[in-house]
């Protein structure tokens, strides 16, 4: 026999993209010099059409990014034109009585930022710092929700510990230096919006995965697996949570790790790109999460699905062990899947399809795949019937 799980009232059903992963043409950025995004989806002349998307799938919510490479792209200098360009998309949403959840910083810089030393110098916190206050002083009437940072310790993790992305280095001193500088500069930033405005609402985007040990015999496994989760689930948000309103859970899937730190996907279940699918990770994560007591957003959950032959499982069992979680408590407010169109995946471009709508190749034509219309019907009726 079906059930019916409802969720709260008032619950935001959502998808997240990032700027720089759709708009294109986007010669400003550091990522141009270094695997160029290209025309990526054309979001950037397409955004209405996109957004007509959000309301065909009766969402309710919507997570974006902006680009500082765009809004600043001479060091000092606000480019008009471009504020004018993000009002008018920020004003788009709000008149389809779209909440908005805006991201500061979605791991991309404007060259002019990289060439002092991105957030490697305490000093160059200034320059991001200044940029914040710009966009909060331009957009505070348009955005509900504010995320400073995406993913800290994915950035930190990239850029200086395995050195994927730019400015590729692998230093253990780099990577602790810039987490911390993160730590800092979410603080001040979250200090400066509260300082403008009491009510508003400044969250980070945590990328948490669900882990366990390659071998639960091996002592050096559990050890490396206990130093792994604090640093990269629990550290970040240990030194902030005095400077949050609320915490963004960005969660796609279960690894092993093994002694020293190495990382092993496995299972009966993975995703075009080799991410293991467990929903139920979700559930532990957040079952952990509730200690810290605020609000918690899904602000990313989604599957490299080209095919869309498991989008649909995915979404309907990590929402079932959502559902859990918040009937054992924890404060889950909202979900924002990932991502609402294809999107260049950085170093798999795009080869990796996370989107409810499919972008063709290269007419960028617009699909949408089956999966969206059933999550479409779960955001209309509020409940999951499983």
């Amino acid at each position: 026999m079906k059930k019916v799980l409802k969720f709260p009232n008032n619950f935001l059903w959502g998808a997240a993209t990032s700027a720089y992963q759709i708009e294109g043409h986007n010669i400003w950025s550091d990522w141009e010099e270094f695997d160029p995004a290209g025309i990526a989806c054309d979001h950037y002349s397409k955004f209405k059409e996109d957004f007509d998307w959000l309301e065909r799938l009766n969402l309710n919510a919507y997570r974006l990014s902006i680009e500082w490479a765009r809004i600043e792209k001479k060091e000092g200098v606000f480019d008009k034109e471009e504020i004018k360009h993000y009002r008018e998309m920020l004003l788009n949403l709000k008149q389809r009585k779209i909440k908005v959840m805006l991201t500061l910083f979605h791991f991309t810089f404007p060259k002019w930022f990289a060439k002092k030393g991105r957030f490697e110098k305490k000093e160059n916190l200034f320059y991001f710092r200044r940029f914040a206050n710009k966009i909060f002083e331009e957009y505070k009437d348009l955005v509900d929700f504010w995320i400073i940072e995406n993913e800290p310790l994915v950035y930190v993790g990239h850029s200086y510990f395995i050195g994927l992305w730019p400015p590729k280095k692998k230093s253990c001193f780099l990577a602790w230096r810039v987490l911390n500088n993160l730590v800092l500069l979410h603080k001040t930033i979250y200090q400066d919006f509260h300082k403008k405005d009491k009510s508003v609402k400044v969250g980070v985007a945590k990328n948490i995965q669900f882990t366990e040990p390659f071998s639960k015999k091996s002592v050096a496994d559990r050890l490396s697996l206990w130093i792994t989760d604090y640093l990269q689930n629990e550290y970040f948000l240990n030194k902030t949570k005095k400077f949050l309103d609320f915490i963004g859970l960005n969660y796609y899937f279960r690894c092993k790790i093994k002694f020293p730190f190495s990382v092993h996907y496995e299972g009966n279940l993975m995703s075009d790109i080799g991410w293991e699918i467990f929903p139920q990770g979700i559930y532990y994560v957040l079952k952990k999460l509730k200690k810290y007591r605020f609000p918690i957003y899904i602000t990313e959950n989604g599957v490299a699905d080209q095919k869309d032959k498991l989008r649909k499982d995915f979404i309907k069992n990590h929402l079932y062990w959502i559902w859990k979680a918040i009937n054992e408590g924890v404060k889950v407010k909202g979900y924002f899947h990932w991502s609402l169109i294809d999107n260049y995946e950085w170093l798999r471009d795009f080869k990796a399809r996370f989107g409810l709508i499919e972008v063709e190749l290269p007419s960028l034509q617009r699909k949408p795949r089956k999966s969206a219309f059933f999550y479409a019907e779960i955001a209309k009726n509020n409940y999951l019937i499983v």
